[in-house]
């Protein structure tokens, strides 16, 4: 997956502009590491190459490392839950996934919305062909803010760059902006 990135973002390492990293200032702010985020953190090869590589490694490693789970209860787990426990939601993998970019100074959001999957009219000859029905469902994942190219879309559930099939709904800096509903409920009647 090729993005067109401006020549000072092609490679990674690299560092935004100061007046783009100023307008990015709430994507960047990061919250201190803990122990195993600093371990995942020192894990993570830093090494200069292609940044769309880059991109497409960490995402897909993070989905290997990281078992998805359905779960109920409210809120985001921190970064040190998911790595401990090495699984988390949607939304907790796409925290973990902003919280490290954020780390290697890139800027990037938390993004709730939909995740749409149609089933293929056609069986593929040469590979698997998707759900077999239709499917929709709420959804979680990160966007990282690459110049030239915008935000780009990373889902750490599945690895694959965020496509067709995600809707957003909300982004923001923090999972807790993004929620769709706040506030008390009470018995109807």
């Amino acid at each position: 997956f090729d993005f067109f990135l401006e020549p000072e973002a092609e490679t990674f390492p690299f560092t935004y502009a100061p007046s783009l990293k100023a307008e990015l200032g709430p994507y960047l702010a990061k919250e201190p590491a803990g122990k195993e985020l600093s371990a995942y953190m020192a894990r993570i090869d830093r090494s200069p190459k292609p940044t769309n590589n880059f991109m497409v490694d960490l995402n897909q490693r993070l989905s290997r490392d990281i078992r998805y789970l359905i779960r109920m209860e409210p809120n985001v787990q921190s970064c040190e839950q998911t790595l401990t426990l090495g699984s988390g939601s949607c939304r907790d993998s796409a925290w973990l996934l902003v919280n490290i970019l954020r780390h290697l100074g890139l800027a990037a959001r938390f993004v709730s919305g939909y995740l749409i999957q149609l089933a293929q009219d056609v069986k593929s000859l040469d590979g698997p062909s998707g759900p077999e029905a239709d499917f929709t469902d709420l959804h979680a994942w990160t966007e990282v803010y690459l110049p030239g190219a915008g935000w780009v879309g990373m889902d750490p559930t599945s690895g694959l760059f965020a496509g067709e099939g995600h809707i957003p709904l909300a982004c923001s800096p923090q999972p807790q902006s993004a929620a769709p509903i706040t506030g008390a409920l009470e018995k109807c009647e």
